[in-house]
């Protein structure tokens, strides 16, 4: 799975890979939905925090584009991190990938 930009207008994309072989032991898993949940209880914590933490962030940014009208690069890289990491890891829950998710913002 990788994402990148498609065009200068909007500076995040996605782009999903078909993989070649899926593994049958994590189709189990996904049968088992709380296997797959109590594997991923590390993501999630981490994921809460940064979502309080990408609250303040918005906040921040909103009153950045007010005061210079542009929302500031670091703020915006953070925000699409925390989404990006948020996407792997309901794409692995959801059996949409077999990979284990990393513990990345990028």
């Amino acid at each position: 799975m990788t994402i990148e930009a498609d065009n200068e207008r909007y500076p995040a994309g996605l782009q999903v890979e078909y993989p070649d072989r899926c593994s049958r032991l994590l189709a189990l898993l996904g049968v088992l939905f709380y296997v797959k949940a109590i594997l991923l209880i590390p993501h999630i914590i981490i994921l809460i925090l940064l979502g309080m933490v990408q609250g303040i962030v918005i906040y921040i940014g909103y009153w950045a584009v007010l005061i210079t009208g542009r929302y500031p690069k670091g703020l915006f890289h953070f925000g699409v991190g925390v989404r990006r990491w948020r996407f792997r890891v309901d794409a692995w829950m959801n059996g949409w990938t077999d990979s284990y998710p990393p513990f990345s913002l990028s």
